[in-house]
């Protein structure tokens, strides 16, 4: 299991991360995501800890924890599901946007 950690400052590295929640456990693993247009992080991350007790102790203590000026969301990550291929893009309309001549 891991644990989701969200309205994160974009200044946070992985190492404050590891530091707080290393308070209520062994950290196994940091993850945050990076944006690829921006290269900042995007706001968000996981910590994987080691045991579900840690975890559980961790996300009871700092849900709604104030942290770097921001209220943090802290939950049990969900599983990632398998999105189909593609995705964004125009949906529809009549054509893409050219206009019709006949």
């Amino acid at each position: 299991m891991s644990i989701y950690v969200g309205n994160l400052s974009y200044e946070v590295r992985e190492d404050d991360l590891r530091q707080v929640f290393s308070e209520y456990g062994t950290v196994k693993n940091v993850q945050l995501p990076i944006d690829r247009e921006t290269g900042r992080v995007r706001g968000f991350g996981f910590v994987e800890m080691e045991s579900d007790a840690q975890e559980e102790a961790a996300i009871e203590a700092l849900d709604s924890a104030e942290w770097m000026g921001r209220s943090l969301k802290v939950n049990k990550a969900k599983p990632k599901t398998d999105r189909p291929p593609g995705g964004g893009g125009r949906r529809g309309g009549d054509g893409g946007g050219y206009s019709r001549r006949y």
